[in-house]
């Protein structure tokens, strides 16, 4: 897998950007099969920054409902990233 196939996304939320100025923490979605390792090293190339710590984890898909009709949301994978100390923090629009 590339580093495009790895890293699909940026998560922008509250929680995430309140992580990424507070704790030097990014947030990604990820590709399910994607381990640690290859996360932290596309990471490091994509946004030329030195990775101090990779946690993953699996999110379950939602219950949702149209009317009568209901199924569920896919499954998926989250990562967040601690840069290590003395790395600037990059910007989304960079990649």
């Amino acid at each position: 897998m590339n580093r495009q196939q790895i890293i699909l996304r940026p998560l922008v939320t509250e929680k995430c950007v309140a992580k990424k100025e507070a704790e030097q923490t990014l947030a990604f979605e990820v590709a399910g099969d994607a381990t640690k390792v290859q996360i932290k090293n596309a990471v490091e190339k994509l946004f030329k920054v030195k990775v101090a710590e990779v946690r993953t984890a699996n999110q379950t898909g939602k219950l949702r409902r149209r009317g009568r009709f209901a199924g569920y949301r896919s499954d998926w994978k989250k990562a967040y990233v601690r840069l290590k100390a003395g790395e600037k923090m990059p910007e989304y629009a960079e990649i």
